[in-house]
């Protein structure tokens, strides 16, 4: 017999892929749940375990789970992570692969503290895994209840969370503050202004009134851009272009929000999320010709959806945006620099 693989590994390498996929919550949730009800076990305890066919018997392990632990244990790749790993996608062209090797961490991500899957420590854990040196938490604003948005009170909370993360990895990674603040109707931005200041990276999104008249919308957008406290500009146009939530762009000036941006300093966001994909090609070519700075993010709400950044490194290298104009290929002391 093979020497054991370790099962709990291969259980979360397979709910990385799913999720890298986009494939069912409920895939994932099965084998992550089943991963951190082993990792609780004695290695040689879940030997004993699936050698009596006891596996099934253990809370969140299901008969799919418990056969992967027994191919792992008996030194075989699982069947169902090898037939993930081999549909993996196409290698990257030259220039997008170029530009995400330069890429050092990702500016929009989501925990478990807003509508995110999983705890900052494992969204953290795998931006590293995936050479990353740091990763921006950016959990929603109050006004955001559909996403369980944080008050001021629970953002608090989150920076003492995100400070104590980093003394733990006293220095080999860096979990940086964030938030993506929702813009108003009237331009305004959904979280106490002090609090804001004391972020690292300010993502300013819209998400509601999405159908506003072109000229309404380009004044909410004008005046949140023009807010010292913003950083970077999220998913512009707030399109969904697959799923059932199929969602037509925002009309705005994009003429007027590009200029705007390139002079307030504010990062246009190009969203890897491949529901979104924002904004669109002639759109970012635009921001490309105005002048605009750029972060390429991946907006994950779980830890496989982190590796989505071929996207939009594919979309960028495609419209051709410089990759010194991308600021999360800046290191962290220079990204600070800049949003401070």
């Amino acid at each position: 017999m093979s020497e054991p693989r370790d099962a709990v590994a291969d259980l979360r390498r397979i709910a990385f892929l799913l999720e890298r996929a986009h494939e069912s919550t409920y895939r994932v949730r099965a084998f992550r749940g089943a991963a951190a009800v082993l990792s609780k076990r004695d290695p040689d305890e879940l030997t004993s375990l699936a050698l009596s066919g006891e596996l099934v018997r253990l809370k969140g392990v299901g008969e799919v789970t418990a056969r992967c632990v027994i191919e792992s244990l008996t030194g075989e790749e699982p069947v169902y992570l090898r037939r993930l790993e081999a549909i993996e996608g196409t290698p990257l062209d030259e220039a997008a692969q170029a530009l995400r090797e330069a890429i050092r961490g990702d500016c929009h991500s989501h925990t478990e503290a807003s509508d995110g899957g999983s705890p900052m420590a494992e969204m953290a854990e795998t931006a590293r895994s995936l050479g990353h040196d740091y990763l921006v938490i950016t959990d929603h604003s109050p006004r955001l209840t559909v996403a369980n948005g944080l008050s001021a009170d629970r953002l608090r909370a989150q920076l003492e969370q995100v400070a104590a993360l980093n003394a733990e990895l006293d220095g080999t990674f860096r979990v940086l503050t964030g938030i993506e603040v929702d813009i108003n109707e009237n331009g305004t931005l959904d979280q106490d202004p002090d609090l804001l200041a004391q972020l690292d990276v300010v993502v300013a999104s819209v998400h509601s009134k999405l159908r506003m008249p072109r000229a309404d919308m380009t004044r909410r957008m004008l005046k949140a851009i023009a807010n010292p406290l913003v950083d970077v500009l999220g998913h512009c146009t707030g399109r969904m272009v697959t799923g059932n939530r199929k969602r037509p762009e925002s009309e705005f000036d994009p003429a007027a929000v590009f200029a705007a941006c390139a002079e307030n300093g504010v990062a246009v966001e190009v969203n890897s999320r491949p529901e979104r994909l924002d904004p669109p090609k002639r759109l970012l070519r635009l921001a490309v010709e105005a002048g605009c700075s750029f972060t390429i993010d991946t907006d994950a709400h779980a830890p496989g959806q982190l590796d989505w950044l071929r996207n939009g490194c594919e979309r960028a290298a495609a419209c051709g945006v410089p990759t010194e104009r991308v600021l999360n290929t800046w290191t962290a002391d220079a990204l600070l620099a800049r949003s401070r």
